[in-house]
């Protein structure tokens, strides 16, 4: 069968695609892309908001008027899978945990049945499972690999429903995941992302117990010619070891993502994360001294129930004090299920709206900054597998996770090369290519 993917959220569910691409290719099914006239697609979802709910819907259905038969699954299919079988074709939904015997049932389901197979499996919260065994996969469409090291979270943040379609914090032993990182080094490929639910609680049920800075430290004599990136990691599980293999070893890039939420800690204990502001305003500082040109991001949320005018004007005035790179901004999204949807002092769209805006604002002028504190330096930079849209230059990623765009030949799509910052414009480097 002619099968193509439309994925959604996170690179934890982009790892996963991937895998799954890989899969259908082994099964004997053709990939393609949602424009080829697929006979099947499959919909890999996120539930992280109620956007992120109706993106899911949208491409259901648009692949249903296409004609092809749909296959439902990720984290909506896994919180909402009755909803998600209603949609009209709908064959199959499945869930998280039943990704990779996915195939295996799509060839089980009869292609003329008018009621939709579900296989989704509770989610235990006090029960570890294993992680779904699906293998890393290099897609010559990118120029990056994701690499999964851990599923499920045992955090219970007020607003997050993730532990509810994930489950409880699986990590990948070492041994499998070096294994695996030399499948993608053999391949090729420049850049190695690790990913998960939340990579800083890595290794804590293993035995021996392992962290992720002891499982980074042995991942980098591995990496050949390629080099790796980490994700999200709240502030707090930063150690030392870790920052100092940031500062030491050019292989591990130069960037780290700090899911802070709130720079305002009586907002920080209603959202039940294990973090203060006074972590974030320690480590970033330290950070910027020790690995010269870090690039720092953060996520925020606006308007959680009972933010005050005051709470959120602390958190903008942390967020700005701050070296940060740039700001990713949501509005607050009760999800059905999680402590927070019940919290009194619920915030009007109004207030969400301008709150965002301005923490927006914020963070265009520190992607500015960032960008113009890059020229004169020279970075490694792994070029996209196609030319930047609006220009036609070169364009990919320095490790500090500056985009970068320079004049070059068709040969060097996809590679690492090394480039002098002549110019910012904007949040954009402009750059000349070093031989």
């Amino acid at each position: 069968m002619r099968v193509a993917f439309s994925t959604h959220g996170c690179r934890l569910n982009q790892f996963e695609s991937d895998a799954l691409e890989q899969m259908a290719r082994a099964a004997g099914h053709t990939v393609v892309d949602a424009e080829a006239a697929p006979e099947v697609v499959v919909v890999n979802t996120c539930t992280i908001t109620h956007e992120a709910d109706a993106d899911a819907r949208q491409h259901v259905r648009r692949a249903a008027r296409a004609g092809a038969r749909v296959v439902v699954t990720g984290c909506w299919a896994t919180a909402a899978p009755t909803e998600a079988a209603a949609l009209p074709g709908v064959a199959l939904v499945v869930g998280n945990r039943e990704k990779e015997r996915l195939f295996d049932m799509l060839a089980e389901t009869c292609s003329e049945a008018h009621v939709p197979e579900i296989h989704v499996a509770p989610v235990d919260l006090l029960r570890r499972v294993r992680v779904a065994r699906l293998r890393p996969a290099a897609d010559p469409r990118r120029s990056r690999a994701y690499l999964k090291i851990q599923d499920g979270c045992d955090y219970r943040c007020s607003f997050c429903v993730v532990p509810q379609v994930r489950g409880r914090s699986a990590s990948v032993p070492p041994e499998e995941v070096q294994a695996q990182l030399q499948e993608l080094v053999a391949a090729g490929v420049p850049e190695v992302v690790l990913t998960g639910v939340h990579l800083g609680i890595y290794g804590r049920d293993l035995r021996p117990r392992a962290s992720l800075s002891s499982l980074v430290e042995a991942l980098l004599p591995r990496l050949g010619p390629a080099r790796l990136r980490l994700g999200s990691v709240d502030p707090h599980e930063v150690d030392d070891r870790l920052v100092a293999l940031l500062a030491g070893d050019p292989r591990l890039c130069p960037y780290l993502h700090l899911p802070v939420q709130s720079g305002d800690d009586d907002t920080l204990r209603r959202m039940r994360r294990a973090h203060t502001a006074a972590d974030l305003r320690a480590l970033v500082p330290r950070l910027a001294e020790a690995v010269p040109g870090i690039g720092v991001g953060t996520d925020v949320i606006v308007g959680f129930p009972g933010e005050s005018d005051e709470a959120f004007a602390t958190t903008h005035a942390l967020l700005a004090e701050l070296p940060l790179a740039y700001l990713h901004v949501f509005a607050y999204s009760p999800r059905a299920g999680t402590d927070a949807a019940c919290l009194s002092g619920q915030i009007d769209v109004e207030v969400k709206q301008r709150r965002g805006a301005a923490l927006r604002a914020l963070s265009a002028a520190k992607q500015r900054a960032f960008a113009a504190a890059q020229v004169g330096r020279t970075l490694p930079v792994v070029l996209h597998r196609t030319r930047h849209r609006r220009t036609g230059l070169l364009v990919g990623r320095a490790g500090n996770g500056l985009t970068v765009l320079l004049p070059g030949s068709e040969a060097l799509l996809g590679r690492s090369v090394s480039v002098a910052i002549e110019r910012a414009e904007e949040t954009l480097a402009i750059g000349r290519l070093l031989e």
